[in-house]
């Protein structure tokens, strides 16, 4: 395993571009964080970007603690990979519906159209996006 204390390398990124599911845990609850599954966007600059409800349990817990990380690891049959990105995270309210079209076209089949309907209904609430900004990245690769 290896630390790079806050950035992602070009090889982390690559990894990241890939259409895998993330594994999100915030701080700020009672209970230790309870991982879950998401879709995700690692961008340029270094962040990890994503989009939910602006009233969902993860947001009312990040605006009292804004500390989150995200998990994402290779898929059964790949040599044994993994990266996990800590760091405070931000609520954007711009930005979300645009990442939400950009994850649906590399998660689903959008010519589906029991899909396409299912990211009409998306687009149609209210989303936010949330940011994690890098403090600690902890990865591995067998």
């Amino acid at each position: 395993m290896s630390t790079d204390a806050s950035s992602l390398t070009t090889q982390d990124l690559e990894f990241l571009r890939r259409p895998l599911h993330g594994f999100l845990s915030v701080a700020g609850g009672p209970l230790p964080p309870q991982p879950r599954p998401v879709w995700f966007e690692a961008t340029d600059e270094g962040t990890i970007q994503l989009f939910t409800a602006p009233d969902s349990l993860k947001v009312r817990r990040l605006r009292r603690d804004p500390r989150a990380s995200i998990v994402v690891a290779a898929p059964v049959g790949e040599r044994e990979r993994w990266l996990s990105v800590a760091g405070r995270t931000t609520v954007e309210p711009e930005g979300a519906h645009d990442l939400c079209a950009r994850l649906a076209a590399r998660y689903w089949d959008l010519e589906d159209p029991v899909r396409a309907a299912d990211l009409a209904g998306i687009m149609a609430a209210d989303q936010v996006r949330l940011v994690i900004h890098p403090d600690t990245v902890h990865r591995y690769q067998y």
